[in-house]
Protein backbone atom coordinates (compact mmCIF):
# COMPACT_ATOMS: atom_id res chain seq x y z
CA UNK A 1 0.00 0.00 0.00
CA UNK A 2 1.47 3.53 -1.09
CA UNK A 3 2.09 6.47 1.55
CA UNK A 4 -0.50 8.34 -0.43
CA UNK A 5 -2.93 6.40 -0.05
CA UNK A 6 -2.85 5.21 3.54
CA UNK A 7 -2.17 8.44 4.73
CA UNK A 8 -5.39 9.70 3.48
CA UNK A 9 -6.89 6.80 6.18
CA UNK A 10 -4.65 7.04 9.44
CA UNK A 11 -1.85 8.56 10.50
CA UNK A 12 1.38 7.00 10.20
CA UNK A 13 4.36 6.38 11.87
CA UNK A 14 8.59 6.49 11.25
CA UNK A 15 11.30 7.51 13.28
CA UNK A 16 14.51 9.33 11.85
CA UNK A 17 17.03 6.34 11.25
CA UNK A 18 19.69 5.05 13.96
CA UNK A 19 18.97 2.08 15.91
CA UNK A 20 21.14 0.76 18.94
CA UNK A 21 23.22 -1.84 17.78
CA UNK A 22 24.11 -5.32 19.13
CA UNK A 23 26.53 -5.16 21.94
CA UNK A 24 28.74 -7.76 19.81
CA UNK A 25 28.52 -5.93 16.78
CA UNK A 26 29.15 -2.03 18.50
CA UNK A 27 32.41 -4.06 20.21
CA UNK A 28 33.82 -4.93 16.48
CA UNK A 29 32.48 -1.53 14.48
CA UNK A 30 35.06 -0.11 17.74
CA UNK A 31 37.55 -1.89 17.29
CA UNK A 32 37.83 -1.57 13.91
CA UNK A 33 36.53 -4.72 12.32
CA UNK A 34 33.93 -3.41 10.22
CA UNK A 35 35.08 -5.36 6.99
CA UNK A 36 35.44 -8.82 8.50
CA UNK A 37 33.47 -12.02 7.96
CA UNK A 38 32.14 -12.03 11.28
CA UNK A 39 30.67 -8.43 11.45
CA UNK A 40 29.28 -8.51 8.37
CA UNK A 41 27.20 -11.46 9.40
CA UNK A 42 26.07 -9.46 12.17
CA UNK A 43 24.87 -6.67 10.05
CA UNK A 44 22.62 -8.62 8.60
CA UNK A 45 21.35 -10.48 11.51
CA UNK A 46 21.14 -7.07 13.22
CA UNK A 47 19.10 -5.54 10.10
CA UNK A 48 16.71 -8.65 10.28
CA UNK A 49 16.26 -7.90 13.76
CA UNK A 50 15.70 -4.36 13.97
CA UNK A 51 13.13 -4.41 10.63
CA UNK A 52 11.48 -7.31 12.94
CA UNK A 53 11.28 -4.68 16.65
CA UNK A 54 9.81 -1.53 13.82
CA UNK A 55 7.07 -3.90 12.67
CA UNK A 56 6.17 -5.39 16.13
CA UNK A 57 5.62 -1.68 17.37
CA UNK A 58 3.85 -0.89 14.63
CA UNK A 59 5.82 1.81 12.65
CA UNK A 60 5.10 2.00 9.26
CA UNK A 61 8.12 3.04 7.74
CA UNK A 62 10.86 1.68 8.47
CA UNK A 63 14.94 0.97 7.59
CA UNK A 64 17.75 -1.05 8.69
CA UNK A 65 18.62 1.28 11.50
CA UNK A 66 22.11 2.39 9.83
CA UNK A 67 23.73 -0.96 11.48
CA UNK A 68 26.21 -1.40 9.05
CA UNK A 69 27.31 2.28 9.51
CA UNK A 70 30.36 3.17 12.33
CA UNK A 71 27.94 6.88 12.67
CA UNK A 72 25.71 8.53 10.81
CA UNK A 73 28.42 10.91 9.09
CA UNK A 74 31.36 8.61 10.16
CA UNK A 75 30.64 5.92 7.49
CA UNK A 76 31.24 8.59 4.63
CA UNK A 77 34.65 8.32 4.19
CA UNK A 78 35.14 5.19 3.78
CA UNK A 79 32.68 5.72 0.50
CA UNK A 80 34.96 8.25 -0.53
CA UNK A 81 37.95 8.24 -2.48
CA UNK A 82 40.49 11.55 -2.40
CA UNK A 83 40.69 11.57 1.26
CA UNK A 84 43.56 10.70 4.01
CA UNK A 85 43.35 10.94 7.40
CA UNK A 86 44.70 13.59 9.25
CA UNK A 87 47.11 12.49 12.19
CA UNK A 88 47.64 13.21 15.39
CA UNK A 89 44.44 16.14 15.26
CA UNK A 90 42.14 16.09 17.56
CA UNK A 91 38.13 16.35 16.95
CA UNK A 92 37.19 19.74 17.34
CA UNK A 93 34.26 20.05 18.92
CA UNK A 94 33.86 23.51 20.22
CA UNK A 95 30.45 25.01 20.60
CA UNK A 96 28.33 27.54 22.22
CA UNK A 97 26.94 24.60 24.42
CA UNK A 98 30.38 23.69 25.69
CA UNK A 99 31.35 27.47 26.26
CA UNK A 100 28.17 27.81 28.63
CA UNK A 101 28.77 24.58 30.36
CA UNK A 102 32.47 23.15 30.48
CA UNK A 103 32.04 21.24 33.49
CA UNK A 104 28.96 19.37 32.52
CA UNK A 105 30.07 18.38 28.62
CA UNK A 106 33.98 17.72 30.34
CA UNK A 107 32.24 14.45 31.34
CA UNK A 108 31.70 12.99 27.80
CA UNK A 109 28.44 14.25 27.03
CA UNK A 110 27.32 14.37 23.66
CA UNK A 111 29.60 12.16 22.30
CA UNK A 112 33.14 12.69 20.14
CA UNK A 113 33.15 13.88 16.65
CA UNK A 114 33.85 11.57 13.72
CA UNK A 115 38.32 11.43 12.58
CA UNK A 116 39.21 14.70 10.11
CA UNK A 117 40.21 13.94 7.04
CA UNK A 118 42.02 15.95 4.28
CA UNK A 119 40.68 16.26 1.13
CA UNK A 120 43.95 15.63 -1.02
CA UNK A 121 42.44 14.59 -4.36
CA UNK A 122 39.94 14.84 -6.46
CA UNK A 123 36.59 13.02 -4.99
CA UNK A 124 34.99 10.04 -6.26
CA UNK A 125 32.40 7.76 -4.66
CA UNK A 126 33.56 4.45 -4.14
CA UNK A 127 30.97 2.70 -2.02
CA UNK A 128 29.30 1.07 -4.34
CA UNK A 129 30.07 -2.09 -3.09
CA UNK A 130 28.58 -1.38 0.47
CA UNK A 131 25.95 0.52 -0.29
CA UNK A 132 24.31 -2.29 -2.38
CA UNK A 133 25.01 -4.71 0.63
CA UNK A 134 22.77 -2.08 3.17
CA UNK A 135 20.35 -2.87 0.01
CA UNK A 136 20.64 -6.18 -0.49
CA UNK A 137 20.57 -6.74 3.97
CA UNK A 138 17.42 -4.63 4.24
CA UNK A 139 15.55 -5.83 1.30
CA UNK A 140 16.15 -9.58 2.55
CA UNK A 141 15.46 -8.26 6.17
CA UNK A 142 11.81 -7.14 4.89
CA UNK A 143 10.99 -10.16 2.78
CA UNK A 144 7.11 -11.33 4.61
CA UNK A 145 7.05 -8.09 6.25
CA UNK A 146 4.16 -5.86 6.01
CA UNK A 147 5.00 -2.25 5.65
CA UNK A 148 3.53 1.06 4.32
CA UNK A 149 7.26 1.91 2.59
CA UNK A 150 10.92 2.46 3.38
CA UNK A 151 13.63 4.30 3.95
CA UNK A 152 16.96 4.60 3.82
CA UNK A 153 19.43 7.71 5.50
CA UNK A 154 22.43 9.33 3.44
CA UNK A 155 24.61 11.90 5.12
CA UNK A 156 24.23 15.22 3.90
CA UNK A 157 27.53 16.40 2.05
CA UNK A 158 27.28 19.40 4.30
CA UNK A 159 27.48 17.33 7.12
CA UNK A 160 30.66 15.74 5.66
CA UNK A 161 31.82 18.94 5.31
CA UNK A 162 32.53 19.95 8.69
CA UNK A 163 35.37 16.87 8.92
CA UNK A 164 36.97 17.34 5.96
CA UNK A 165 40.14 19.70 4.85
CA UNK A 166 40.00 20.71 1.48
CA UNK A 167 44.18 20.81 0.52
CA UNK A 168 42.75 19.85 -3.41
CA UNK A 169 40.49 22.13 -4.76
CA UNK A 170 40.56 25.88 -5.59
CA UNK A 171 37.67 26.68 -3.24
CA UNK A 172 35.62 25.58 -0.47
CA UNK A 173 32.22 25.80 -2.86
CA UNK A 174 34.41 23.73 -5.35
CA UNK A 175 35.03 21.12 -3.04
CA UNK A 176 31.62 21.02 -1.38
CA UNK A 177 29.65 20.63 -4.92
CA UNK A 178 32.72 17.68 -5.49
CA UNK A 179 31.21 16.19 -2.52
CA UNK A 180 27.82 16.62 -3.55
CA UNK A 181 28.59 14.96 -6.71
CA UNK A 182 30.16 11.58 -5.54
CA UNK A 183 27.29 11.63 -2.54
CA UNK A 184 24.52 11.73 -5.55
CA UNK A 185 25.94 8.49 -6.59
CA UNK A 186 24.57 6.99 -3.23
CA UNK A 187 21.59 8.92 -3.56
CA UNK A 188 20.61 7.09 -7.05
CA UNK A 189 21.37 3.98 -5.51
CA UNK A 190 18.85 4.27 -3.14
CA UNK A 191 16.07 5.53 -5.12
CA UNK A 192 16.60 2.65 -7.85
CA UNK A 193 16.10 0.20 -4.87
CA UNK A 194 12.89 1.27 -4.64
CA UNK A 195 13.63 3.13 -1.50
CA UNK A 196 13.10 6.43 0.13
CA UNK A 197 15.51 8.43 0.64
CA UNK A 198 16.49 10.23 3.77
CA UNK A 199 19.00 12.92 3.62
CA UNK A 200 20.44 13.70 7.08
CA UNK A 201 20.97 17.15 7.55
CA UNK A 202 21.55 17.99 11.30
CA UNK A 203 23.70 20.34 10.26
CA UNK A 204 21.93 22.87 8.82
CA UNK A 205 20.21 23.31 12.21
CA UNK A 206 23.34 22.75 13.93
CA UNK A 207 25.69 25.38 12.69
CA UNK A 208 24.77 28.02 14.71
CA UNK A 209 25.47 26.42 17.94
CA UNK A 210 28.57 24.59 16.84
CA UNK A 211 30.14 28.64 15.51
CA UNK A 212 30.03 31.01 18.49
CA UNK A 213 31.27 33.27 16.62
CA UNK A 214 28.52 33.68 14.02
CA UNK A 215 25.58 35.17 13.78
CA UNK A 216 22.03 34.06 13.34
CA UNK A 217 22.18 35.84 9.40
CA UNK A 218 25.78 34.38 8.77
CA UNK A 219 24.30 31.17 9.48
CA UNK A 220 21.06 31.74 7.33
CA UNK A 221 23.89 32.46 4.69
CA UNK A 222 25.61 29.63 5.12
CA UNK A 223 22.74 27.15 5.23
CA UNK A 224 21.36 28.44 1.76
CA UNK A 225 24.86 28.12 0.12
CA UNK A 226 24.68 24.49 1.76
CA UNK A 227 21.13 23.66 0.65
CA UNK A 228 21.66 24.61 -3.05
CA UNK A 229 24.41 22.13 -3.29
CA UNK A 230 22.32 19.64 -1.89
CA UNK A 231 19.57 20.21 -4.52
CA UNK A 232 22.45 20.00 -6.99
CA UNK A 233 23.12 16.86 -5.80
CA UNK A 234 18.85 15.63 -5.96
CA UNK A 235 18.49 17.31 -9.68
CA UNK A 236 16.03 14.95 -11.14
CA UNK A 237 15.06 13.17 -8.57
CA UNK A 238 11.62 12.89 -7.53
CA UNK A 239 10.78 15.26 -4.31
CA UNK A 240 8.42 12.54 -3.93
CA UNK A 241 10.68 9.89 -2.75
CA UNK A 242 12.83 11.71 -0.02
CA UNK A 243 13.03 13.35 2.78
CA UNK A 244 14.98 15.71 5.04
CA UNK A 245 15.96 15.72 8.28
CA UNK A 246 17.13 18.30 10.30
CA UNK A 247 18.04 18.17 14.01
CA UNK A 248 20.53 19.48 16.96
CA UNK A 249 21.95 15.98 17.66
CA UNK A 250 22.02 13.48 20.00
CA UNK A 251 22.58 15.30 22.93
CA UNK A 252 21.21 14.96 26.83
CA UNK A 253 22.59 18.49 27.57
CA UNK A 254 21.01 22.13 27.97
CA UNK A 255 20.26 22.97 24.20
CA UNK A 256 20.32 26.88 25.50
CA UNK A 257 21.85 27.42 22.19
CA UNK A 258 20.10 25.58 19.50
CA UNK A 259 19.24 27.93 17.44
CA UNK A 260 15.51 28.61 16.85
CA UNK A 261 13.18 26.63 14.25
CA UNK A 262 11.71 29.28 12.94
CA UNK A 263 15.17 30.54 11.82
CA UNK A 264 15.76 28.36 9.63
CA UNK A 265 12.56 26.27 8.67
CA UNK A 266 12.37 28.30 5.10
CA UNK A 267 15.55 27.10 4.00
CA UNK A 268 14.79 23.66 5.10
CA UNK A 269 11.83 23.88 2.64
CA UNK A 270 14.18 25.06 -0.23
CA UNK A 271 15.43 21.80 -0.06
CA UNK A 272 13.95 19.70 -3.15
CA UNK A 273 11.77 17.08 -1.04
CA UNK A 274 8.34 16.20 -0.48
CA UNK A 275 8.87 14.90 3.42
CA UNK A 276 10.72 17.12 5.85
CA UNK A 277 11.67 15.79 9.63
CA UNK A 278 12.38 18.22 12.69
CA UNK A 279 12.87 18.03 16.32
CA UNK A 280 9.37 19.05 17.77
CA UNK A 281 8.86 17.17 21.12
CA UNK A 282 12.20 17.82 23.14
CA UNK A 283 11.16 20.38 25.92
CA UNK A 284 13.39 23.06 24.30
CA UNK A 285 11.36 22.93 21.09
CA UNK A 286 8.09 21.24 21.40
CA UNK A 287 6.66 25.10 21.60
CA UNK A 288 7.40 25.37 18.30
CA UNK A 289 4.66 23.96 16.57
CA UNK A 290 2.94 27.39 16.68
CA UNK A 291 5.69 28.69 14.24
CA UNK A 292 3.39 26.61 11.41
CA UNK A 293 0.06 28.93 12.23
CA UNK A 294 2.43 31.65 10.33
CA UNK A 295 4.48 29.44 7.45
CA UNK A 296 2.76 27.95 4.76
CA UNK A 297 3.45 24.24 4.31
CA UNK A 298 4.21 24.16 0.62
CA UNK A 299 1.57 21.97 -1.45
CA UNK A 300 2.59 18.41 -2.24
CA UNK A 301 5.00 18.51 0.87
CA UNK A 302 4.34 16.91 4.36
CA UNK A 303 5.86 17.41 7.41
CA UNK A 304 7.73 14.64 10.02
CA UNK A 305 7.55 15.90 13.25
CA UNK A 306 9.31 14.25 16.40
CA UNK A 307 6.60 13.03 18.71
CA UNK A 308 9.08 11.13 20.43
CA UNK A 309 12.73 12.46 22.13
CA UNK A 310 16.12 10.81 21.75
CA UNK A 311 17.02 13.39 24.40
CA UNK A 312 14.94 11.85 26.92
CA UNK A 313 14.95 8.16 28.60
CA UNK A 314 11.24 8.83 29.17
CA UNK A 315 8.86 7.22 27.49
CA UNK A 316 6.10 9.53 26.63
CA UNK A 317 2.50 8.37 27.46
CA UNK A 318 0.45 7.61 23.91
CA UNK A 319 -2.15 10.69 24.65
CA UNK A 320 0.41 13.15 24.97
CA UNK A 321 1.68 11.65 21.22
CA UNK A 322 -1.41 12.30 20.38
CA UNK A 323 -1.63 15.94 21.35
CA UNK A 324 1.35 16.84 19.55
CA UNK A 325 0.41 14.81 16.89
CA UNK A 326 -3.14 17.09 16.53
CA UNK A 327 -1.49 20.29 17.41
CA UNK A 328 0.51 19.42 13.61
CA UNK A 329 -2.57 18.18 11.66
CA UNK A 330 -4.77 21.27 13.14
CA UNK A 331 -2.72 23.51 11.39
CA UNK A 332 -1.49 21.58 8.08
CA UNK A 333 -4.18 18.78 7.84
CA UNK A 334 -3.83 15.50 8.53
CA UNK A 335 -2.78 13.86 5.45
CA UNK A 336 -0.03 16.40 5.99
CA UNK A 337 1.80 14.96 9.06
CA UNK A 338 3.49 11.51 9.68
CA UNK A 339 4.78 10.93 13.03
CA UNK A 340 7.98 10.22 14.14
CA UNK A 341 11.09 10.99 16.38
CA UNK A 342 13.34 13.81 16.99
CA UNK A 343 16.68 11.95 15.92
CA UNK A 344 18.23 8.99 15.72
CA UNK A 345 18.67 6.87 18.94
CA UNK A 346 22.28 5.58 18.36
CA UNK A 347 24.42 7.65 16.15
CA UNK A 348 27.80 6.08 16.64
CA UNK A 349 28.43 2.58 17.67
CA UNK A 350 28.87 2.30 21.87
CA UNK A 351 29.31 0.31 24.90
CA UNK A 352 26.89 2.24 26.16
CA UNK A 353 24.05 3.66 23.73
CA UNK A 354 22.62 6.84 24.10
CA UNK A 355 19.20 5.18 24.51
CA UNK A 356 18.76 1.53 25.22
CA UNK A 357 17.43 -0.84 22.52
CA UNK A 358 14.32 -1.25 25.28
CA UNK A 359 13.51 2.18 25.74
CA UNK A 360 13.40 2.57 21.96
CA UNK A 361 11.31 -0.14 21.57
CA UNK A 362 9.01 1.46 24.36
CA UNK A 363 8.98 4.91 22.66
CA UNK A 364 7.87 3.12 19.07
CA UNK A 365 5.18 1.54 20.86
CA UNK A 366 3.93 4.83 22.61
CA UNK A 367 4.31 6.70 19.03
CA UNK A 368 1.99 3.66 17.55
CA UNK A 369 -0.56 3.93 20.23
CA UNK A 370 -0.42 7.70 20.06
CA UNK A 371 -0.87 7.88 16.10
CA UNK A 372 -4.34 5.06 16.68
CA UNK A 373 -5.51 8.14 19.50
CA UNK A 374 -4.68 11.05 17.04
CA UNK A 375 -6.55 8.60 14.18
CA UNK A 376 -9.29 8.01 16.06
CA UNK A 377 -9.81 11.67 17.08
CA UNK A 378 -9.41 13.09 13.34
CA UNK A 379 -11.25 10.07 11.30
CA UNK A 380 -13.83 8.68 13.95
Amino acid sequence: MSINKTRAERILTTHVGSLPRPDGLSELMAGGKISTPECKKMVLEAVQDVIRHQTDCGIDIVDDGEQSKPGFVAYVSERLSGLVSIEDDAPQLNSRERESFPEFYANGHSGTAPPRMATTSAIHYSGQAAVKTDIENLKFALKDKDVVDVFMPSASPASFERYQENRFYKTEDECLYALADAMREEYLAIIDAGFILQIDDPRLAMHYMLNPQKSVEDCRKWAMGRVEALNHALRGISPERVRHHTCYGINMGPRIHDIEFKDVVDIALSVNAGFYSFEAANPRHEHEWRIWEDVKLPEGKTILPGVITHSSVVVEHPEIVAERILRFTNLVGRENVIASSDCGFASTPRSVPEVHHTIVWEKFRSLSEGAKIATKKLWG
